[in-house]
């Protein structure tokens, strides 16, 4: 992707810059017929926003274009043409890098807000300008951005060539996916997809091997993907978080998750397979 993180660069309204603009984590376009764009100006009374918006963080560059990201009040008339939508929504009408990059500014955005005051002491931070951080001036405390790493993975029976999806509680009634879940402390990865696995549907798996990789700013997760073969078990649901869960053939899938996840990339891998 051909965006550069950088810690620093002087404000030059000089120079055009892309603006991502957040309220409520929702985030500022322009929609036209099937695109959308990110706001593109050289300083922000271009917006004609009669607003106080706070300072702008520049986070790094996107084809050598200074990238800034800052939040909005909620009490300010959107410019004309343009609309806070959620950054999921914006898949397939945004350039790809650039709506990544969004994730990348709503991740720091959050964090940012997050990180006002030490967690030790309760001083108000400082920034840390010689890396992303924020340092507390009472304690040295570092407070670096969080990122939660999650495991999520494909199921293989290889002997009936069919996939595990579950429909978790907090889906839709018909939409299955593959089973994730959060990597606890002092766990390795291989660990996590074995415990989340058993704890979920109750059986268990080999053969457990990388996937890929995906960020995931839903507010701040890191997905790592895995596949793995069915070892043995019958399937035992936990109801807490699962309503039902089930082997499907590559010609039988329930709906399944949208072209950003990395979900229906391992399902699509399925497909393509098997």
């Amino acid at each position: 992707m051909p965006f550069k993180f950088e810690l620093k660069l002087l404000l030059n309204e000089s120079i055009p810059s892309y603006w991502f603009i957040f309220r409520e984590n929702l985030l500022l376009v322009e929609i036209l017929d099937d695109s959308a764009s990110i706001p593109f100006n050289s300083n922000l009374s271009e917006f004609n926003m009669s607003l106080e918006l706070k300072q702008p963080i520049y986070f790094g560059t996107f084809e050598n274009i200074p990238c800034h990201f800052f939040e909005a009040s909620n009490d300010f008339e959107i410019p004309k043409k343009m609309s806070f939508q959620s950054i999921r929504n914006l898949y397939g009408l945004l350039n790809e890098d650039l709506l990544w990059i969004a994730g990348r500014a709503i991740q720091l955005l959050v964090w940012d807000k997050n990180s006002q005051y030490c967690g030790r002491c309760g001083t108000p931070t400082e920034i840390e300008f010689d890396e992303r951080a924020k340092i507390c001036p009472e304690c040295s405390l570092l407070v670096f951005p969080r990122i939660s790493p999650a495991i999520i993975v494909g199921i293989i029976d290889q002997k009936k060539k069919k996939i595990l999806l579950a429909n978790g509680t907090r889906f839709p009634a018909s939409f299955y996916s593959v089973l994730a879940g959060f990597v606890e402390p002092g766990e390795t990865l291989e660990e996590c997809v074995r415990r989340e696995i058993a704890e979920e549907v109750g059986i268990e798996v080999k053969n457990i091997r990388y996937f890929g990789s995906q960020s995931w700013p839903f507010p701040d997760s890191l997905m790592i993907g895995f596949l793995a073969d069915y070892a043995n078990g019958q399937i035992t649901i936990n109801p807490i978080e699962i309503n039902d869960a089930n082997w499907f053939t590559a010609d039988d899938l329930p709906q399944i998750p949208g072209e950003i996840s990395i979900a229906r990339k391992i399902i699509d891998w399925f497909v393509q397979n098997y």
